[in-house]
């Protein structure tokens, strides 16, 4: 107990000068959400000779600093910090004075992920802490998971959300690449990073967002560039399948490894097809809806492939009823391994009945935002919570909406948990859990 209140103390005389809204952190730590740091309680306070232990040699290596970020803030403790650096291994032998490193780093765990760039400004020690991405790994190894909603409202431009302190904040713009202004595209958050994918006339292209840099760098190319495809994430991994390719609609897939920033070919699905959607359910990947290359016959069928046995089984039917094929790919979310699905037609979220291969129908969608056909609407899991992020105009200005609910045996009921100032459309929507 004594070391978290030695960090809310240490952690309070950085906050003050930084750009953090006005909760404090003690307040931030002591209030209860379901959705906040799971299971944060069940780490222990000190790790003798274990994971921490190994954590912190981890460190001793120099840190160089990304360029770009946007925030004044940021970039002048990355100019220090990088000053620092240059001179040598950074000092890691104690975080907080007095308390021991291990005892630090297990406060750090606890502490909620949106004020790391905060704790980096205390010292260079803590600032290669947080950039080495090794605390996350071992947020990982503990259980502790947090939710940021990051959307794409103005053309190039992103905001983030933290939806467990009800908070918006900022990350820089993405390089203004011709195709990211005047072409659709799509993006996936896995790990600390945020994948948006692009297409030129002449090739692909693809930009990587970095949490711990907090800079946009050119990503990975996958094995067979595609658009339009289906996807998901798990941890640091995310399985992308289907698509448009080169030679047109694709039936292969390929698994992301955002550590060893690595595309590995997997096997093909049965049916080739586009504007489909992914998710993961039950341990497994799942491709649902899109349509054939055929005659832009609309598919009511779906794959779930099997992680273990690298295998794909066709399921009939279980698209049957969504929207899809003439719209946006069909609008799916799963919380707590069930599957829910958004109908931008007529405006209602159902329900996947999986021993009846049926959808039930739970309830009205929130709000009346803009969309076409689908397109401009955001509806996504988001912890124990199903999100819908939409846009609308108001008073001659866009307004960006957040609503949500957790799944029960009633109605829905939709609460506004964060509206700002943007775009009234909502162009990419993707939530990063770390």
């Amino acid at each position: 107990m004594l070391g978290d209140q030695r960090m809310i103390l240490a952690l309070d005389s950085a906050t003050s000068s930084s750009s953090a809204p006005g909760l404090t952190l003690s307040e931030d730590l002591t209030s209860g959400s379901s959705n906040c740091v799971t299971e944060s309680l069940q780490v222990p306070c000190a790790q003798k000779g274990g994971q921490v232990e190994g954590l912190v040699n981890c460190y001793r290596k120099k840190n160089k600093v990304g360029s770009g970020s946007g925030n004044p803030a940021i970039e002048g403790w990355g100019s220090n910090m990088e000053d620092g650096d240059q001179n040598g291994e950074v000092n890691t032998s104690e975080l907080i004075s007095g308390i021991g490193r291990e005892l630090a780093i297990s406060c750090l765990l606890r502490l909620p992920r949106s004020y790391y760039y905060d704790v980096a400004c205390v010292n260079r020690s803590f600032y290669s802490l947080v950039r080495s991405g090794e605390l996350y790994r071992l947020r990982r190894e503990a259980r502790i998971v947090e939710q940021m909603i990051y959307c794409s409202c103005n053309v190039l431009e992103w905001d983030g959300f933290d939806p467990c302190r009800q908070r918006w904040f900022s990350i820089p713009s993405m390089p203004p690449i011709e195709c990211f202004t005047l072409a659709d595209k799509e993006s996936l958050a896995v790990g600390t990073n945020i994948l948006v994918f692009g297409r030129r006339v002449e090739a692909h292209v693809v930009l990587r967002y970095s949490l711990l840099t907090n800079s946009w760098t050119t990503g990975e190319m996958m094995n067979t560039p595609r658009c339009l495809f289906g996807s998901a994430s798990f941890g640091e991994k995310a399985i992308v399948a289907g698509g448009i390719g080169e030679n047109g609609t694709l039936s292969s897939a390929e698994l992301y490894d955002s550590e060893m920033r690595t595309w590995t070919t997997l096997p093909s699905m049965n049916r080739a097809r586009q504007m489909c959607s992914g998710f993961f359910m039950d341990g497994k990947f799942y491709v649902i809806g899109g349509k054939s290359e055929k005659h832009n016959e609309i598919l009511s069928c779906a794959e779930e492939f099997d992680l273990e046995n690298g295998t794909w089984r066709l399921i009939p039917d279980m698209a049957r009823g969504l929207n899809g094929g003439c719209g946006a790919p069909p609008l799916v979310a799963v919380v707590n391994n069930e599957l829910y699905a958004a109908d931008y037609a007529s405006r209602e979220v159902r329900k996947y009945d999986k021993e009846n291969n049926s959808w039930i129908t739970l309830g009205s969608l929130p709000g009346r935002y803009t969309s076409v056909h689908g397109w401009g609407l955001a509806f996504r899991s988001c912890g124990d919570m199903l999100i819908v992020i939409g846009g609308m105009s108001l008073g001659g200005s866009g307004v960006i909406e957040i609503c949500s609910w957790v799944p029960n045996n009633g109605l829905p009921d939709w609460k506004i948990i964060g509206t700002r100032h943007s775009g009234s459309f909502v162009y990419n929507c993707a939530v990063m859990n770390c």
